[in-house]
């Protein structure tokens, strides 16, 4: 499959996506610089979410709309005022979108109902993203599927059966172009947390849908694992500095962060090659660093090959070292130094 000109599979390197969210901290001027440093970074995309605090929640205190987890990030915040400070205005979208063509990279969101979606319809977009708590929101996932494009969809918390549901919506809605992605809806989420086993479970699983990872974990060491295990798309969060603070700051990474990420899973993709044994081109010259037969005292035509003429040392331009006991007793057929390979010539 494709986003945009951009192969996405195991024979191409990992597409990897900058996750705006609410890091713009609601400066336009900051989400370009944003842009701007995930291009650097070698992100493949940089990615948005579209949405207000009206079309997410109610604008109310009541029991289920405060966040009473102690230990989450935004423990005590109303689910409302944490939309609008997190939300990327509408009017931003097409000054970003424009920034990342500038830079030679996609730009594409997550929608959060029908309005979000026709508008990014409206933008063109690359691609879209069902958010993990929007994977089981079929009515939605109908409609975005309708419209035409690739679907990446985070699957945290998500059983077999919810994906099930979720990508047979999506191709009855006309979508055949869709990637699932790993997830674990922990912020930060723990590497003990990420199962990137169950990435090969995914792509056996859903045949004709690519499979990725969307990693809340901090560092690239659970993104290359994955790649490692047929991920062929990872999203980080990503902002400036994470001193800089923001919704999402805390678990985002920076940009030499990312640029690192870039790096290590290129690495982990260009290490993954095929099944394959015995010496290839690059290795031919390290055969010489293997043990082999060699003369190790000075021997005379006819005589007779023992322990103390006969070593198994480096290098490796010799008879192989299984063949000691074989030539043990047998006559040399012509003069040999000290330090002359033994061949099947040498003892005629």
């Amino acid at each position: 499959m494709k986003i945009g000109n951009r192969e996405i599979g195991l024979g191409h390197r990992p597409y990897l996506i900058a996750e705006m969210s609410g890091n713009h901290n609601q400066s336009l001027d900051r989400a370009l610089e944003i842009v701007d440093a995930a291009a650097r970074s070698g992100a493949d995309a940089i990615k948005l979410q579209t949405y207000t605090a009206d079309t997410m929640t109610l604008n109310i205190r009541a029991p289920g709309f405060v966040i009473d987890d102690k230990e989450s990030l935004w423990a005590g915040r109303q689910l409302y005022e944490l939309y609008q400070e997190a939300h990327t205005p509408w009017e931003w979208h097409k000054p970003i979108m424009e920034r990342a063509a500038s830079h030679g990279i996609h730009c594409f969101s997550t929608p959060f109902d029908d309005t979000a979606t026709d508008f990014l319809s409206s933008l063109d977009v690359y691609a879209f993203k069902i958010a993990s708590f929007e994977c089981t929101d079929l009515p939605l996932i109908r409609k975005v599927a309708a419209a035409g494009k690739p679907m990446i969809i985070s699957t945290g918390m998500a059983t077999l059966a919810e994906i099930d549901d979720a990508v047979r919506t999506a191709r009855q809605a006309g979508c055949e172009d869709i990637v699932l992605l790993k997830c674990t809806s922990t912020y930060p989420a723990t590497p003990q947390n990420t199962n990137v086993l169950t990435i090969p479970h995914l792509r056996e699983a859903f045949p004709g849908c690519e499979v990725g990872l969307s990693d809340h974990t901090m560092g690239c060491g659970a993104a290359a694992a994955a790649v490692a295990h047929g991920a062929v798309l990872i999203e980080k969060h990503f902002t400036l500095r994470r001193s800089d603070g923001g919704v999402d700051s805390s678990f985002s990474l920076e940009p030499e962060e990312f640029l690192q990420l870039r790096v290590e899973t290129e690495r982990a993709w260009q290490s993954l090659g095929v099944v394959r044994y015995g010496m290839q081109p690059a290795e031919e010259k390290s055969t010489a660093f293997r043990r082999s037969l060699y003369i190790s005292r000075d021997v005379r035509a006819g005589d007779v090959l023992s322990a103390e003429n006969v070593r198994i040392i480096r290098p490796g331009f010799g008879l192989p070292p299984k063949f000691y006991d074989v030539v043990i007793g047998k006559r040399v057929a012509r003069d040999a130094p000290v330090g002359t390979p033994v061949s099947w010539e040498l003892i005629g």
